[in-house]
């Protein structure tokens, strides 16, 4: 099995930032990509960030003002949020997948970001 943890959520900042953490751990072989969503109280979870060899992807409401990257060697991908707004409230979960087992979904158990106005 795999297991992610989640670290770095709290509470933010109008205007501030915050920076999340996810590592990964157990039977491992190769992390073909790793995300962050977020789901809002009332709201259905959605992507937020994604990053794969190469390769980034952000949502709409987030580009300009997140960023993701990835330490390959550690199995750690990290969300930067700056210019923070109170929209951005949510519980942010880390998803990855693995090479060997691409059809598979691993989700952290989430991180709780509260941004004030």
């Amino acid at each position: 099995q795999v297991q992610l943890v989640e670290s770095g959520g709290g509470l933010g900042q109008f205007g501030g930032s915050l920076r999340l953490s996810c590592a990964a751990s157990g039977t491992i072989f190769s992390i073909s990509d790793m995300g962050w969503y977020r789901q809002a109280p009332g709201k259905r979870r959605e992507l937020v960030a994604r990053i794969t060899d190469g390769y980034t992807d952000y949502a709409d409401s987030v580009k300009s003002r997140f960023t993701i990257s990835r330490d390959i060697a550690k199995n750690t991908v990290y969300l930067q949020m700056n210019s923070l707004k109170p929209e951005d409230t949510a519980v942010y979960y880390c998803n990855a997948h693995l090479t060997e087992r691409p059809r598979d979904d691993y989700w952290g158990q989430g991180t709780q970001v509260t941004v004030s106005s």
